[in-house]
């Protein structure tokens, strides 16, 4: 399959969906700059999927260095034609015992980390009058949980964003996507029990699901269904029922 895209850049990429997603583009012929803070897991990425993946060294949680980087990648390459900001992190912040550097390090990397590796590329491809922005964020920026309060309101805040970004940017050629997923096997989720998962999706399902909405330029995909049905039912509810529901599942 032919992809419009010449060159992506994918954050995150050393492991998980954004390793996943690296790989994903790479096979289709994509040339596509890997970025994360481990330089020895994105070489081992490129013996894997070959010479299209190109390893970047890359902190997203330094959004003023992240933003330089990306842009001049962007100078550097002719123009990113696909930029997906992946990369992402889901500590507990549980507000009985509530940890200021948690909650900050989640901002960093989630919200202004995020914003920082799309708002690079914007202005060239508002300029070229093509491009696709995606914004990978989480069926948790739906519906409220316990010891998650920063997690949620960060993907919250990701996903209203790119909403409304793309009322902007649309029109001038510019594609915005944003992804929910729900529970996938990660490093992230290996924390958890898997009781505290419900349809939970293998990695490479997940990326195939990721893949293909973003080459068809879905605005938002958000999956599996069963969940994202039942987080739409849950928020017709009263708040007050709706929270016992979320706290007695949790």
């Amino acid at each position: 399959m032919a992809l419009a895209y010449k060159t992506a850049l994918i954050t995150g990429a050393s492991s998980g969906l954004g390793r996943g997603l690296a790989v994903w583009f790479a096979k289709q012929g994509v040339t596509v700059y890997a970025a994360a803070r481990r330089t020895a897991a994105l070489e081992s990425l490129r013996e894997e999927a070959g010479e299209l993946i190109k390893p970047l060294t890359l902190d997203v949680a330094k959004a003023d260095q992240t933003h330089e980087r990306i842009t001049a990648l962007d100078a550097e390459c002719g123009g990113l034609d696909l930029v997906i900001a992946n990369a992402g992190i889901g500590t507990l912040t549980n507000g009985k015992r509530i940890e200021w550097p948690a909650v900050k390090n989640i901002i960093d990397v989630n919200v202004s980390g995020a914003l920082a590796t799309l708002c690079a590329p914007l202005p060239g491809m508002v300029k070229r009058g093509r491009g696709h922005l995606v914004g990978v964020s989480s069926l948790a920026s739906r519906i409220p949980a316990p010891r998650l309060s920063t997690y949620c309101a960060s993907k919250t805040f990701l996903s209203m964003w790119l909403d409304s970004l793309r009322l902007d940017v649309e029109k001038l050629g510019v594609s915005v996507t944003t992804l929910q997923p729900g529970y996938v096997k990660s490093e992230m989720t290996a924390q958890n029990k898997p009781g505290q998962m419900p349809f939970i999706l293998e990695t490479d399902d997940a990326v195939e699901r990721m893949g293909k909405a973003i080459v068809r330029r879905a605005k938002l995909h958000s999956f599996p269904w069963q969940i994202s049905a039942s987080i739409g039912l849950a928020n017709m509810l009263p708040k007050s029922l709706m929270a016992k529901i979320v706290n007695k599942m949790t």
